[in-house]
C-alpha cells in the first residue's frame, strides 16, 4: 500500500474540514449566566449550588411536593449542551433543588421536556444501558479533591446506575453500589426526580462547621442525541470531570457515622456432569464487612468469597498469537478498582492506541480463577484497605488467600496461593506520582514454594488544559525467570482540543516480564504508536461529527527487527440523530520468526502483508429494534479472511429486551478451509426495579460448546438478594457424550445490616 498516498489524502480531507474549526470567540460571564453562545467550556466559570438544611421529613415518592423542597434554593442555571451543539443552551430546561438532614442528601430535580411520552426507557435493572436512555445524572466529590468521587444516574422510570470515578475521568468503577433511595414521576411537561443519599453511604471528612463538596450534573435526552452539563465541559470529558465540576455549598455539621456494614450470605448448590460423580450436593455461608475505619479510609473483610452470582464470561475467537483479555465481572474486586490500576491507559475519546488490554499490572482475574480454564477457585477470604491519607495522598492493600483445589476441567490441580497487593499514589501540583508491589506466593504443596512479584512506578500529568502525559515503569521476580530482561516501561502523550486529535506512545516489554498477577498481551517488544486526527462537529447534512484519522503502529523485537506494522487510515461518522458508520483499511505486516499457531493452524514462518478493509455501522439505540453489524476483509498470512457481526436488540418496553449476536469468521489458513463462529443470545426482563431475570445462551463453533446461563434476581431490601442461578455446559463435538459436561443450579441469599 502506498501510505505516502494515504497519508496525502489524510491531509486533504484534514484541510477541506478545517472550515468547520471551533470557534473561539465566545465570551461568558457569572455562575451559571452567559452572555455569548457558544461558550467556552475550559474557561466558563464553574457554577455553584447551595444546599439548605431542613428539619422536616421528605418522602421519597418522586413528586417533591413535601414542604422541604420548599425551602430549598431554587436553581434555574442554564445547561450547557456538549453535543449536539457544544457550548449552546440545552433546549429544555432543568430545575435543581438540594437539602439535607442529619441522615441523607436530598436531590430534586425536574426535568422540562416537550415530549415526555416519548422518553427512552431502555431498562429497569440496576446499572441500566446509560447511553440510549434518557437521563439524569449526579456527580459527587466529597473531599473536593478534584478526582475522585461517586456517581449516579436516573431514567423516567426510577431505575439507577451507579459507579465511582477515579483520577479525574482517568477510571471508573460502575461495580461500586450504595444504598440510595430513588423515585421518578412522570408528568404532561416534565419529569421529576427525587434521591435520598444516605450520608453513610458516602465517605467525606466530617468537620465540625461548613464544607464544600464538587458537584456536577448531567442530561441526556435520548430522541434529540443531545447531551447538557450543569457545570459545562468540552466534548471530550464527562461528568465525572471533577477538576472542572462546580461547587456544592451550604453543608454544615455533617453526621460523624459508624459506617459499618456487614453482609453475610447462604447458600445451597446442586452440581452434575464429568466432574461431579456422583451428583454433588452442597451447602456453604459466608460473610463480607465494610467498616470506615477513619472517614477516609475503609476496610473492606470477606470470608468464604463466593461469587456463584455472576453471569458467565463472554466467549471469544481468538485469531491472533496472543492471549486474550477476559474482563473482570466480580463485584468485589471491581469495587475501588481504580486505586489498584497501573496499566495502559485508554483515555476517553482520546486516541491513545493503548487500553487496560494491553497490559495491566494488577489483574484481579488471577485470584480465584483459573488461567486456562477460567473456572472458580476457592477464596478462602481476604482483606482490603483503601483510602487517603491527607489530602494528597492516596493508599489501597488487598490480602486474599486461595485454598487447594483437585480435579479441574481440565484435568489439572490447583495448589493454594496467597496474593498480597500495595498500591500508593500521590498527587503533585497537576501531576500524580503512584508506587505498586504484588506478591503471589504457594502456601501449600511440597518443596520449594513457586512465587511471582511485581513492583513499579507510574506517573500521570495533566500537562496543559488539552494535553495528558503518562508513564510507568515495572519489573517482575520469578522463581523460576523466563528471560534475562523483566522489565516493562511506556511513554505517551495525547493532545486533544474542539478540532484536533493527536497522540504518541512507546513501549518496552522485556523477554523475561511475567506478571503472574497482571495481564500482557505480548513480550519481548517494542511499540511506536502515533495518531492524528481531528473531529469537526460539523452538524450539517444529517452528520453531527466526522472523525478522520490516520494511525501507524509499530511493534519490533528487542533487537530491532520488524515484527508486526499497521498503518490505518479511517473516518468515522456521527450522524445528528444518532447512530455510527466508521470506514478503514489498513495495510498490515506480521513477520513469524517460527511456525506459529493461529487460529489452530500452523502457519510457517516468514513474512506476510495483507490489505485489511473493514466498514462497520451502528444505528441509534434508544429504538424499538437497534441494529449494529460489520464485515472486514482480505488476505490474512498465507491465506485469507473474511469476517461478518451482526448484533440485533429488540426492546418492545422497558420490561423486556433481546439480544442476538453472531460473529462468522471464514478463514483460509496453511491451506486449509474452515470457520470459527460465535452465537450468543441474551433476554433480560425487569418486573420493577427489583425483579429481574437474565438468560444468556452462547455457541462457540471454535470449541464446540454451547453454554448456558440464567439467573433470577429479587432485591427484598436495599443491597440484599436472593439469586437462582442455573448454569449449564454441553459439548456438540463428535463423539462427545449426550449428558452436559458440567450443570449446576445455585440458590444464593445475602441480607446486608448496617449500623
Amino acid at each position: 500500500m502506498d501510505t505516502w498516498g494515504t497519508g496525502g489524502l489524510f491531509l486533504a480531507l484534514v484541510a477541506a474540514l478545517g472550515v468547520f474549526g471551533p470557534d473561539a470567540s465566545a465570551q461568558q460571564s457569572g455562575s451559571g449566566s452567559y452572555t455569548t453562545y457558544p461558550v467556552d467550556a475550559m474557561s466558563a466559570p464553574r457554577p455553584t449550588i447551595r444546599a439548605t438544611r431542613v428539619d422536616l421529613p421528605v418522602t421519597i415518592d418522586g413528586l417533591l411536593d413535601e414542604e422541604a423542597w420548599g425551602r430549598a434554593v431554587v436553581n434555574r442555571d442554564t445547561w450547557i449542551q456538549t453535543i449536539p451543539d457544544p457550548g449552546m443552551p440545552a433546549s429544555q430546561e432543568t430545575i435543581l433543588r438540594i437539602v439535607y438532614d442529619d441522615e441523607n442528601l436530598y436531590v430534586g430535580a425536574v426535568l422540562f421536556d416537550e415530549d415526555p411520552r416519548h422518553l427512552a426507557i431502555p431498562g429497569l435493572e440496576q446499572d441500566f444501558d446509560t447511553p440510549n436512555a434518557d437521563i439524569f445524572g449526579v456527580a459527587l466529590d466529597t473531599y473536593l479533591d478534584r478526582a475522585n468521587g461517586f456517581l449516579w444516574a436516573v431514567n423516567a422510570a426510577g431505575a439507577l446506575w451507579d459507579a465511582q470515578a477515579f483520577n479525574d475521568q482517568q477510571d471508573m468503577s460502575p461495580a461500586w453500589e450504595g444504598i440510595v433511595d430513588v423515585r421518578t414521576s412522570v408528568n404532561d411537561s416534565t419529569w421529576v426526580v427525587e434521591m435520598a443519599i444516605p450520608f453513610a453511604t458516602l465517605r467525606f471528612n466530617p468537620v465540625e462547621g461548613d464544607q464544600l463538596w464538587g458537584v456536577n450534573f448531567s442530561r441526556r435526552i435520548r430522541r434529540r442525541n443531545e447531551d447538557a452539563l450543569w457545570a459545562p465541559l468540552p466534548l471530550q470529558y464527562r461528568v465525572y470531570k471533577f477538576s472542572l465540576a462546580g461547587t456544592l455549598e451550604g453543608l454544615s455539621d455533617l453526621p460523624h457515622g459508624r459506617n459499618l456494614w456487614v453482609k453475610p450470605y447462604a447458600l445451597g448448590d446442586r452440581l452434575s456432569g464429568l466432574r461431579h460423580h456422583p451428583v454433588e450436593t452442597d451447602g456453604a455461608v459466608g460473610i463480607d464487612a465494610k467498616w470506615g475505619i477513619t472517614p477516609r479510609m475503609t476496610l473492606d473483610l470477606t470470608v468464604n468469597t463466593d461469587f456463584s452470582q455472576v453471569e458467565v464470561d463472554a466467549e471469544q475467537v481468538n485469531l491472533t498469537r496472543f492471549s486474550l483479555f477476559f474482563p473482570e465481572r466480580r463485584d468485589f474486586f471491581l469495587e475501588n478498582e481504580g486505586t489498584f490500576a497501573f496499566q495502559d491507559v485508554s483515555l476517553r475519546n482520546y486516541r491513545t492506541g493503548s487500553n487496560a488490554r494491553n497490559f495491566r499490572l494488577f489483574n484481579s482475574r488471577r485470584i480465584g480463577l483459573s488461567e486456562t480454564t477460567r473456572q472458580p477457585l476457592p477464596i478462602g477470604g481476604g482483606a482490603r484497605l483503601t483510602g487517603r491519607i491527607g489530602d494528597r495522598l492516596e493508599v489501597g492493600f488487598l490480602d486474599m488467600q486461595t485454598r487447594s483445589l483437585d480435579g479441574l476441567s481440565d484435568g489439572s490441580s490447583y495448589t493454594a496461593e496467597n496474593f498480597a497487593v500495595a498500591r500508593v499514589k500521590a498527587k503533585v501540583g497537576a501531576a500524580t506520582v503512584g508506587g505498586m508491589f504484588i506478591n503471589r506466593e504457594q502456601t501449600g504443596g511440597a518443596g520449594v514454594a513457586d512465587y511471582n512479584r511485581a513492583y513499579g512506578v507510574d506517573l500521570n500529568v495533566q500537562a496543559a488544559p488539552n494535553m495528558l502525559v503518562s508513564g510507568y515503569w515495572a519489573r517482575t521476580d520469578d522463581s523460576a525467570p523466563i528471560g534475562p530482561d523483566a522489565n516493562i516501561a511506556m511513554f505517551q502523550t495525547a493532545w486533544r482540543n474542539a478540532f484536533w486529535d493527536v497522540s504518541g506512545l512507546y513501549k518496552h516489554v522485556g523477554d523475561g516480564f511475567e506478571p503472574e498477577t497482571g495481564f500482557v498481551d505480548r513480550i519481548a517488544v517494542e511499540r511506536y504508536f502515533g495518531t492524528v486526527g481531528v473531529h469537526p462537529q460539523i452538524n450539517r447534512f444529517g452528520v453531527r461529527e466526522i472523525n478522520p484519522y490516520l494511525d501507524v503502529d509499530v511493534y519490533t523485537d528487542l533487537s530491532g527487527a520488524l515484527e508486526t506494522r499497521g498503518v490505518q487510515a479511517g473516518t468515522d461518522l456521527h450522524f445528528t440523530a444518532g447512530g455510527v458508520f466508521t470506514a478503514s483499511v489498513t495495510d498490515r505486516l506480521e513477520r513469524l520468526f517460527v511456525d506459529t499457531r493461529i487460529a489452530g493452524v500452523e502457519v510457517a514462518s516468514g513474512t506476510y502483508e495483507w490489505l485489511e478493509p473493514e466498514i462497520r455501522a451502528t444505528t441509534r439505540g434508544d429504538r424499538p429494534l437497534a441494529l449494529s453489524g460489520g464485515v472486514q476483509w482480505g488476505d490474512f498470512y498465507d491465506g485469507s479472511r473474511t469476517s461478518y457481526s451482526a448484533r440485533v436488540t429488540v426492546r418492545p418496553n422497558e420490561h423486556v429486551s433481546l439480544e442476538v449476536g453472531a460473529q462468522r469468521n471464514e478463514l483460509v489458513l496453511g491451506g486449509t478451509s474452515f470457520n470459527a463462529d460465535l452465537y450468543s443470545a441474551r433476554l433480560r426482563y425487569a418486573y420493577d426495579t427489583r425483579a429481574f431475570l437474565l438468560a444468556f445462551v452462547q455457541y462457540n463453533q471454535a470449541t464446540r460448546e454451547l453454554i448456558g446461563n440464567a439467573r433470577i434476581n429479587l432485591i427484598h431490601a436495599p443491597l440484599s438478594d436472593v439469586f437462582l442461578v442455573y448454569t449449564e455446559r454441553r459439548s456438540l463435538a463428535s463423539g462427545a457424550p449426550a449428558a452436559p459436561q458440567e450443570r449446576g443450579i445455585t440458590l444464593k441469599v445475602t441480607k446486608l445490616l448496617a449500623f
